[in-house]
């Protein structure tokens, strides 16, 4: 009696659900495929990596210490970057573009930002800002009239930045105003640390909508610089310093209707959007920067410079620095192109872009610092120009969203995947 009720109460025997012999088949199939990596990249994408490399060693590579000493870009650059095609890399063909990938753009940044970060930026908010802003939420109007000016010869300006409006972007004072007919708004108010600002000729500009008219929200509008635009002060930078960035003045400037991006009071929509995008940019200069940082510094540490007797890059401990930020860059790299694969795909990128970009700049400012070190009183000087790196890799940290915005971003989207 006793046995029986022990073999009634017992508890069954675990088993384990028995795997389908059709996914054997499917990981057997898998693992005779070819699984690219992060960084193995299309023909096309290939392609744009080379032309770029070689392009900013012969052409940018011989103007960027006069530039970062004049704070000025070269308009001799600017035209090469329009006539090579890097400047519409994105657009479609029928605008002028190349219709090449999001991985091609962010390709042309990163081999950019290995010899000049501030060439770099210009082109980064160029294609992933402005062009992105028209191409996605650009009338048609507006893409057939300012896409192939953009692809062709005319620079971009993102101006949302202000004076009291830097992360808190809801705190915009520039103010446009609905004429009584509704056929254009009128423009008044400022902006502050604008990139591009004293090379361009199209500006997307946010503005609040007076609310008095009875509207409200921050709108998104397509200005030339003819318009009336005031390019007032141009600042005077630690770094990136041959890339402009000025302030803006708005002084009852007249845009038509027709140029408001988007619907009216959905721009804040259009900035965060393309502020993400825009940081998987910025983490492709960082990661660029820390790399030509890097190659500037170990061809010296094991070329050039010998201490009782051998290279320097010889001697253990340097190895030790050498090895740790050669991991660091690759592994900014990895978050940069699987944040830039994510998007491409349709996938949520949010989170990715903002790590790629924080940690980017991080190894960017590292690798820089530890650069200047290895190259000692040559590393110190402008002559290697090593130091320009060093200066160029404090913006990385505050631009597009600074440092404690993007851990606090991370730390928002994970609260959100584990709270029930």
């Amino acid at each position: 009696m006793l046995r029986t009720l022990v073999a009634r109460n017992a508890r069954p025997a675990l088993r384990t659900a028995a795997v389908p012999r059709r996914a054997f088949s499917v990981s057997s199939r898998l693992m005779q495929q070819k699984i690219a990596p992060l960084t193995q990249f299309t023909e096309e994408e290939e392609m744009f990596k080379q032309t770029v490399a070689q392009f900013s060693e012969e052409v940018v590579g011989p103007l960027a210490r006069e530039m970062d000493e004049n704070e000025a870009m070269d308009p001799s650059i600017v035209k090469a970057m329009f006539e090579n095609g890097f400047m519409g890399v994105e657009t479609p063909e029928e605008y002028g573009g190349a219709g090449a990938s999001f991985t091609s753009a962010i390709i042309v940044v990163e081999e950019l930002a290995k010899v000049d970060p501030s060439v770099s930026v210009m082109n980064d908010v160029h294609n992933t800002l402005v062009n992105t802003c028209i191409r996605k939420w650009g009338s048609d109007h507006l893409k057939n009239t300012y896409l192939p000016q953009l692809a062709e010869s005319k620079v971009g300006s993102f101006c949302l930045s202000e004076p009291v409006s830097g992360s808190d972007a809801f705190a915009l004072k520039t103010k446009a105003t609905p004429s009584e007919d509704g056929s254009y708004y009128t423009l008044e108010g400022s902006k502050m640390w604008i990139t591009n600002a004293a090379e361009a000729e199209v500006f997307i500009v946010f503005a609040n909508i007076d609310p008095s008219k009875g509207y409200k929200g921050i709108t998104a509008f397509v200005v030339d610089k003819d318009a009336g635009i005031e390019i007032a002060k141009k600042e005077k930078k630690l770094g990136i310093r041959a890339s402009s960035t000025c302030v803006l003045n708005f002084d009852g400037i007249k845009i038509p209707k027709e140029n408001v991006l988007g619907e009216v009071g959905k721009g804040y929509k259009i900035a965060i959007e393309c502020l993400n995008e825009g940081r998987i940019g910025i983490a492709a200069q960082m990661a660029g920067l820390a790399q030509g940082a890097f190659n500037k510094a170990v061809g010296y540490c094991y070329n050039d410079r010998k201490q009782f007797g051998q290279y320097i890059g010889e001697f253990q401990g340097m190895q030790f620095q050498i090895g740790q930020a050669a991991t660091e860059i690759e592994a900014s790299r990895l978050l940069l192109y699987n944040a830039a694969r994510k998007k491409e795909a349709g996938e949520d990128f949010v989170k990715e872009a903002a790590m790629a970009k924080l940690y980017a700049s991080q190894v960017a400012g590292n690798v820089a610092s530890k650069a200047v070190e290895w190259m000692g009183g040559v590393g110190f000087t402008r002559e290697e120009s090593l130091e320009k790196f060093y200066r160029d890799a404090k913006i990385g940290a505050i631009y597009e969203g600074t440092s404690n915005i993007q851990l606090q971003t991370i730390a928002k989207l994970i609260q959100k995947e584990v709270s029930r």
